[in-house]
């Protein structure tokens, strides 16, 4: 008998058996190695690199998110028909027809007046008729239940690829690109409440330290928005005890677990008189919005309120992110220092003063309440004394911009023009250099948009002084250790 041969066709099945479950082995590997591409040390990256590639694996898609921008934003404006006339031309200067979005809320039908309605303008809507809710005959001040139900008919207008709502009155002046960008800070799909409290410490114990004023303006991410209006009506039924509405929905919010994200460049302005000392010191923050512009005096000497807004943003429209933000640097032969308040103003103090006392504002203002209980401000002030010539600076407020190229023919800086607002009357600081000469200021700064993610300001120089009436400054990135005082 011969012996009996392997049987090739079993051979063949087995190895083909062994040569899936290897390979179905590998498949999940892989996949793993796609999706989940930190391992361990011991497993050489470049060896996985070219199995990939010999298995020819696709990648895990991108779950990158492209940036906020101005069109993903939906404006609820709260507005009065009565105010409106006074307050258009504010609103005018910041809003961007066809590229905003947004809607103006008003307490009744505009009168004729004021149609036909501007196309350049947001659309309006009346508000709806809030004295048939139950809460209303028991509210302490039924009318504010119509401001606070602004968001919810602003989200049943249906709006696509909103992001945030921003809250505000018919008076604020929003600065859009600086609000743009600090929004895209924030993670839009999170429930976010950002905005900021009142100046004076009486107003926000009157109503809250963790309430965003809504003349200051407010932003809502759209998942709190559509958590928000589900209760809202309920909610405001809670409160019939508060008399502003941003008190109401401040607290609507605390009660969905959502704090205040307070935000320095939100500002409410209850400040009266000359604003120009809080301006002139503005905290290292973008500025965001202004309010309470038709109650404070006009904001550059000699010209109303509304030619004052918008001469402001003339600087604005060259540069946004450096508006108001101070910068301070010093001429050592003359013993000045300088304190820049970009795009506003421009004090010269005939001796060094350290940015930490520079960055308190003189205060030329008073608080909104009549009834002074000091401290009255959230913030530190500095009191002029106007008969001693070391402390009383010389004053001089923005007058022109314009962008200057570099050899290219491209846009390599912006010279702002400051024009002395009013000779100081006052003999030299000891026995220092006077700065009574200079008339008008030359300020250079980068073309580039100025970066708040480091968390430091600027620094300067100053090139000339010896001008007969011009001097000039440079603004720069400071260096690494260099120290303003």
């Amino acid at each position: 008998m011969y012996p009996q041969k392997p049987n090739n066709l079993t051979n063949r099945l087995n190895l083909c058996k062994i040569l899936a479950i290897a390979g179905f082995t590998l498949f999940i590997f892989f996949m793993y190695v796609s999706h989940y591409p930190v391992l361990p040390n011991s497993i050489s990256s470049d060896c996985l690199s070219s199995l990939k590639k010999t298995f020819d694996l696709p990648s895990s898609p991108s779950t990158q998110v492209s940036a906020t921008d101005i069109t993903q934003l939906v404006f609820a404006i709260s507005g009065s028909v009565k105010a409106w006339r006074d307050r258009r031309s504010y609103f005018r200067e910041w809003w961007r027809p066809n590229v905003t979005r947004g809607y103006i809320f008003f307490d009744k039908k505009p009168t004729p007046d004021l149609l036909p309605w501007p196309s350049e303008l947001p659309p309006y809507r009346i508000s709806e008729n809030t004295t048939k809710f139950d809460v209303y005959s028991r509210h302490v001040k039924p009318n504010v239940i119509r401001i606070v139900r602004t968001i919810l008919e602003a989200y049943r207008e249906g709006d696509k690829d909103v992001r945030w709502y921003v809250m505000g009155d018919d008076d604020t002046v929003f600065f859009l690109d600086n609000l743009v960008e600090l929004l895209r800070r924030y993670d839009h799909t999170k429930y976010y409440y950002i905005g900021g409290v009142s100046e004076c410490v009486k107003s926000n114990f009157d109503f809250s330290f963790e309430m965003a004023f809504g003349g200051a303006g407010f932003a809502l991410s759209y998942p709190l928005v559509e958590a928000l209006v589900d209760n809202l009506d309920a909610c405001i039924g809670i409160y019939p005890f508060y008399y502003v509405s941003d008190q109401i929905l401040s607290a609507c919010i605390a009660d969905l677990g959502v704090p205040l994200t307070p935000e320095r460049g939100f500002h409410q302005i209850d400040l009266v008189h000359d604003i120009s000392g809080y301006l002139s010191a503005h905290p290292q923050a973008p500025l965001i919005s202004l309010h309470h512009l038709d109650i404070a005096l006009p904001i550059f000497p000699g010209i109303n309120r509304h030619t004052s807004v918008a001469h402001l943003m003339n600087a604005a429209k060259f540069d946004q992110s450096r508006l108001l933000q101070q910068t301070v640097c010093y001429h050592k032969e003359k013993n000045w220092a300088f304190s820049i308040a970009s795009g506003y103003s421009i004090y010269i103090y005939e001796q060094y003063i350290p940015r930490s006392i520079l960055r308190r504002p003189f205060e030329t203002f008073t608080p909104w309440s009549l009834k002074r209980h000091p401290p009255d401000y959230m913030f530190n002030t500095r009191l002029l004394v106007p008969d001693d010539p070391c402390e009383t600076p010389h004053v001089f407020f923005f007058h022109s911009i314009k962008r200057l190229g570099n050899d290219n023919n491209t846009t390599d800086e912006i010279v702002m023009t400051y024009i002395r607002s009013m000779q100081r009357r006052l003999p030299p600081c000891s026995s220092n250099h006077s700065a009574d000469y200079i008339s008008r200021i030359e300020v250079y700064s980068p073309a580039s948009k100025l970066s708040f993610v480091e968390n430091r300001g600027e620094c300067c120089d100053v090139l000339d002084v010896d001008d007969r009436r011009t001097a000039k400054v440079k603004i720069r990135a400071c260096l690494k250790s260099e120290i303003m005082a």
